[in-house]
């Protein structure tokens, strides 16, 4: 018999009933305009959200993974070139590349922060090379100066994986606003969800965001203007109104999301065997995911699931050594890293409504199984 849920991984119904007033009048006038498709809900949304991070342009679309794909079509990406991201990622931020025409190379994570190792990518660049995808995985920012750098002193774009980074801070700017473009999921889950798919690419370039705008509306920016083919990628207005309610309340999530983590990293620290989240200096954390790593994490999940406590693996196997990139016949020596924390990482029930009793009762049962 499975055990009752006492601590969910996520509450999105929580979520709701803390915006419930707001909400559902946001979603009653775009019916009520039947502002189903752009229009009004999706533009003010655009522009509310590329001023949140920092940007000059936001191109809305119907998800992270098109984000992407979106981004990579309008940086030119063709058949024989090369582009270099992390080895542990959601698999969008490696088939995406394919699907544009490109070849992905994998390069391994750092020990610590589950972003991908500057110190490692000067070793991956080929004459084919054309950009660089970081990945700020967990609501962690990739070292985006020392990327930069790189990218600059070889030539290569650089495209920021941000699905999981919202409002996530690397230095004195926002994450997002480094590269030539940034990609953003709004899936449920996120720390800014949609009520569904839907996603965003942010830029400063005005250009490229002609480019993306085009391809994600069958290659025109007015009907029976279409220059190019593209495909059919949008943004509904009842998912943008949604996100525009949210968005108020995102900083105010996220600090609350920080001082969960807080807690966490106080309680937990010093543990037998458990590793707790890195928040490198200078690279900010929103804590999408509060991410531990322990040698028996299998047994560590079962444990807390026997006592109410959701858990969730979010990449039990690493890039490099899915099936789906067998082809390249990677080696365990290749990403040792990336390896390592497949075994290990197990994500801690974390979101901005979650009560202080709840909490206890995860920090409680961790405590029991390290010391057990």
């Amino acid at each position: 018999m499975s055990q009752q849920v006492k601590v969910p991984f996520a509450d999105l119904h929580a979520q709701y009933l803390t915006i419930k007033e707001d909400l559902d009048a946001a979603i009653a006038e775009v019916i009520k305009t039947s502002a189903f498709i752009r229009g009004p809900f999706v533009n003010a949304f655009e522009k509310e959200f590329a001023t949140a991070i920092g940007a000059s342009h936001c191109v809305s679309c119907a998800n992270g993974t098109d984000a992407l794909y979106i981004a990579m079509r309008a940086l030119g990406v063709k058949p024989g070139d090369e582009v270099i991201t992390s080895a542990h990622s959601w698999i969008a931020t490696s088939e995406t590349v394919t699907q544009a025409g490109g070849s992905v190379v994998f390069c391994d994570t750092d020990t610590d922060t589950f972003t991908i190792d500057p110190a490692l990518i000067e070793h991956k660049i080929t004459p084919r090379t054309v950009g660089i995808i970081p990945v700020h995985l967990y609501g962690q920012s990739a070292d985006m100066g020392a990327i930069m750098k790189i990218a600059a002193r070889r030539g290569l774009w650089v495209l920021e994986d941000c699905a999981q980074a919202h409002l996530a801070r690397c230095g004195d700017k926002t994450a997002g606003t480094y590269g030539s473009a940034a990609a953003f999921s709004f899936y449920p889950g996120k720390n800014l969800g949609a009520m569904g798919d839907a996603g965003a690419i942010i830029t400063s370039d005005e250009v490229l965001a002609e480019r993306m705008t085009m391809f994600a509306r069958h290659g025109g920016l007015k009907k029976g203007d279409h220059r190019i083919e593209g495909i059919n990628s949008r943004l509904d207005g009842l998912q943008a109104a949604v996100l525009s309610v949210k968005l108020k309340r995102l900083e105010s999530w996220t600090a609350e999301r920080k001082r969960l983590a807080g807690v966490y990293d106080r309680e937990l620290s010093g543990l037998e065997d458990l590793e707790i989240p890195v928040a490198a200096p200078g690279r900010g954390h929103v804590y999408h995911l509060y991410v531990i790593r322990h040698p028996r994490r299998e047994e560590l999940k079962r444990f807390l699931a026997e006592r109410g406590i959701e858990t969730v693996i979010n990449y039990p196997v690493a890039l490099p050594f899915l099936p789906a990139y067998a082809r390249m016949g990677a080696r365990t020596e290749d990403f040792p890293n990336a390896y390592r924390h497949q075994s290990m990482v197990l994500s801690l029930p974390i979101f901005p409504e979650m009560t202080e009793v709840q909490q206890g009762l995860v920090i409680d049962a961790v405590k029991t199984f390290c010391k057990g």
